[in-house]
């Protein structure tokens, strides 16, 4: 079954799809088409070419949204993916659009890049953080990295396992009283999944600054490092409830933004790709920072990688073009 979700253009999209070398598709037994005035779902039911005994049928789950079947199309093209490829990585690049579409995370899942968030099976993973619990001391403990690690992450990776068996079990069923539901319990584990991943790659026990084209960019859309930096923090310290601070590159705009998100998927941006993300949910410093969340925002900045950012930027570029 494959998802989209537009009112325009939809035999062209399912025309590029069907239309690649080899060809994915080969018999489409079902589609519904919405009206103008639905929630502008197209569903299409499909089998596909079996090429390996791997598979013990010849359906596939996907789930799209436009623009990122745009980028998905890409992607195919770009990595040459065959269609044992694609039937591993549909579910990941699916899920990875219910953030903004073009994200550096479907660029990276063929070639195991910086952000690797599921498994072969398409079941979302936990990776080891890539250093010691201690290594950010002593800005930030080590019983904190511990626990946010492990639990608070890894709990949202298991949430959103979770969420996406309730899916698959709803449509095996044909019972769609829940899926809302369990579509936005989804947003939120897989968003948590998302930025937590950002999160640890962007912080080092070094002290560093932004150069090349990222601190170029950064001067131009806010006048200057020191004025982009008072904008990022007070953005962050100010956010009701929960929630993230983000430096996003949004393609449409060919521009940096500020982005104040509440809880892991609220107030984004369509497009935005995350650059840089200061998580301020309590369980990131409540333990040596008590209730004092501006000293750990002011804190953090003595470990922000501004390398892994610019590195993220390049992959974004590189992505759009």
């Amino acid at each position: 079954m494959l998802i989209i979700n537009t009112k325009l253009s939809n035999r062209r999209l399912i025309g590029e799809l069907i239309n690649q070398n080899p060809p994915f598709f080969t018999d489409f037994i079902k589609t519904n088409h919405p009206s103008e005035h639905s929630c502008n779902w197209v569903v299409l039911e499909f089998k596909y070419n079996n090429y390996s005994n791997e598979f013990k049928n010849n359906h596939c789950v996907l789930i799209l949204l436009v623009p990122a079947i745009f980028n998905f199309i890409k992607l195919l093209k770009r990595y040459k993916m065959d269609r044992k490829q694609f039937f591993q990585n549909s579910l990941i690049v699916g899920s990875a659009t219910i953030l903004p579409s073009n994200s550096l995370f479907a660029a990276s899942v063929n070639e195991g890049g910086i952000d690797k968030l599921a498994d072969m099976d398409g079941n979302f993973v936990l990776q080891p953080l890539p250093y010691s619990e201690s290594f950010l001391e002593p800005y930030v403990d080590a019983e904190t990295m511990h626990l946010h690690h492990t639990f608070h992450h890894g709990g949202a990776v298991k949430g959103a396992n979770a969420d996406l068996k309730m899916i698959k079990k709803a449509m095996d069923e044909v019972n769609l009283e829940t899926v809302d539901f369990w579509t936005k319990k989804l947003a939120y584990h897989f968003s948590s999944h998302v930025l937590h991943s950002i999160f640890w790659t962007n912080l080092v026990n070094k002290q560093t600054s932004p150069t090349g084209d990222l601190l170029r960019r950064i001067e131009k859309n806010f006048g200057s490092y020191d004025r982009f930096k008072s904008y990022i923090i007070s953005t962050s310290k100010n956010v009701d409830g929960n929630g993230w601070g983000i430096l996003g590159f949004q393609p449409f705009s060919d521009s940096l933004v500020v982005i104040q998100c509440e809880n892991h998927e609220k107030l984004t941006q369509w497009g935005v790709i995350p650059l840089l993300v200061i998580d301020v949910w309590e369980h990131a410093y409540y333990l040596k920072y008590k209730n004092k969340r501006t000293d750990f925002v002011d804190a953090i900045f003595n470990l922000l990688n501004w390398d892994n950012a610019a590195q993220r930027l390049d992959i974004a570029l590189k992505l759009i073009r």
